[in-house]
């Protein structure tokens, strides 16, 4: 027999004892490991010390502990512009639970002063279980009491249950609460109202649009609180008349700010509106809007004395989808002794006329809303004539909407006058040419861009963006002076091609 056994094995595991370091002899520890025992068991440098190492696990330690020592006024200040931009719910809420420091932070009734609290425990319309609407008039009670000590703004949006509850929690712990307003909210009541219009005596703005609110429950509040009110906004009702009548019979003498509103479906009912009488019973409006409503101006007896009018009156707007009553007549009688108007909506007011806004006694109106939204050719209606109103205006008016067609290039600032002098320099002081600056099929050659460069200046805003048969590339907004007076020589150019062609 004849055995043949390979040595490669046996040469591989030499070679291997050959490269193993030499053991040490017993009860004597290796070199290295001696000298890491040795590293262990001695003391630990002072971090940052000259000459200490420091290890990436105490530099991280080092950096975390910032946050431990921040002053809570600095995170406070932190917290301020989030809960400007996000509101106080849920951001608030969230932050408390990231450590103690944010806790004492988020808590601080500083941040607490807005919060606009929405139906945030489920889907709006949805009964909630027992169980969960106990806890969540629990969580409400709670923030009343231990987070809205300074609180002055608060909203409720989307509760069909239990407004009168959340308003019992605001007038037990909310003494400076200055704003309320209930939006797309049900079952307030008249008791509500009228206790929390009496315990926090510095409530002066009320909103109640969207909300199913009795009328009777509003002119019960106006009563209590009526005298400090300044703002109150409204949506349109069956019983819009009698809430009317209490603002006309002078229960806010101090009211700056009326808002009636209704949906775009709107029915056809309409209610009367006592114009003489509420321009005496509230002389200090600034801001009237009567949106999407169908209202006519009650008639005068011949005996009554002159109107004082809305003295201090900014803002009047009257926009509608539907039918108005709105004439130059009636446009008279409410802005004639308002020199102070600064803007006015007649969208929809199809019996307004040119000559009855020229008419107006309003030296400094800024921005001007005319239109129908009806068919195309009465659309053209309110703009004949309308070069005189810019005319008019020229030196104040920075919006005016929709321009005509026909009379787009008349009614371009810097242009002649509707009595043919030569153009006015000060046409344009603010600056400004708002958007759109010309009907869509408006064309190079009315524009007379040479016309435009000389009469304003000082133009540094111009928008092209809804304009057609332009040249390529110029359909945009032009900002700042160099940018615009670029544009305007461009136009110069593309105007003075097709005539020296023609004269070739």
């Amino acid at each position: 027999m004849l055995l043949i056994i390979s040595s490669a094995g046996a040469q591989a595991a030499r070679a291997a004892a050959k490269r193993r370091p030499p053991r040490a002899a017993p009860g004597k520890a290796a070199p290295a490991r001696k000298k890491r025992r040795e590293e262990e068991r001695a003391p630990e440098p002072v971090p940052g010390s000259r000459g200490a190492p420091v290890s990436s696990g105490a530099a991280a330690a080092t950096q975390s502990s910032w946050g431990e020592r921040l002053p809570v006024e600095i995170l406070v200040r932190i917290f301020q512009p989030v809960v400007a931009r996000d509101g106080a719910v849920p951001f608030l809420c969230r932050a408390a639970r990231v450590c103690r420091l944010w806790y004492g932070a988020a808590s601080n009734p500083l941040l607490w002063q807005k919060v606009s609290l929405g139906f945030c425990w489920g889907e709006p319309g949805k009964k909630r279980p027992p169980l969960m609407e106990k806890r969540v008039l629990g969580t409400v009670e709670w923030l009343a009491t231990s987070r809205f000590s300074l609180l002055r703004d608060f909203v409720l949006s989307h509760w069909k249950s239990h407004v009168p509850f959340v308003l019992k929690a605001l007038e037990d712990s909310c003494p400076l609460l200055a704003s309320l307003k209930l939006s797309h909210c049900s079952g307030v009541t008249t008791e509500s109202l009228t206790s929390l219009a009496a315990r926090c005596t510095r409530l002066d703005s009320l909103n109640l649009q969207n909300s199913q609110v009795d009328s009777s429950a509003v002119v019960t509040f106006l009563e209590v609180a009526g005298t400090r009110l300044r703002q109150l906004w409204l949506t349109y009702s069956s019983r819009m008349s009698a809430i009317v009548a209490a603002l006309a019979s002078g229960c806010c003498p101090g009211l700056r700010l009326l808002e009636v509103n209704t949906e775009i479906k709107q029915s056809s009912q309409h209610f009367q509106v006592p114009v003489e009488q509420l321009q005496a019973a509230c002389p200090q409006l600034q801001v009237l809007r009567l949106l999407n409503v169908i209202w006519s101006p009650k008639v005068s007896p011949r005996a009554a004395p002159a109107a004082p009018g809305f003295p201090q009156l900014e803002e009047l707007c009257l926009a509608t989808t539907s039918y108005s009553f709105v004439s130059d007549g009636v446009l008279q009688r409410i802005l004639h002794a308002s020199a102070q108007l600064r803007v006015l909506d007649l969208r929809g007011c199809s019996r307004v006329t040119p000559q009855g806004l020229q008419a107006l006694p309003c030296p400094d109106l800024e921005q001007l809303h005319l239109g129908l939204y009806s068919s195309a050719s009465e659309l053209l209606r309110p703009a004949r004539g309308s070069a005189l109103l810019t005319w008019k205006w020229r030196h104040s008016l920075r919006t005016q909407v929709p321009w005509g067609r026909e009379e787009a290039a008349a009614r371009m600032p810097g242009f002649p006058s509707p009595s043919g002098g030569s153009p006015s320099p000060a046409t344009c002081p603010s600056g400004t040419v708002p958007a759109p600056l010309c009907p869509p099929r408006l064309t190079v050659s009315p524009l007379r861009p040479s016309a435009l460069l000389l009469g304003c200046p000082t133009l540094t805003y111009l928008n092209l963006s809804s304009c057609r048969y332009l040249p390529r590339g110029m359909k945009k907004a032009y900002r700042g002076p160099d940018d615009v007076r670029q544009c305007l020589q461009r136009l110069l150019t593309a105007a003075a091609e097709p005539a020296a062609r023609d004269a070739t």
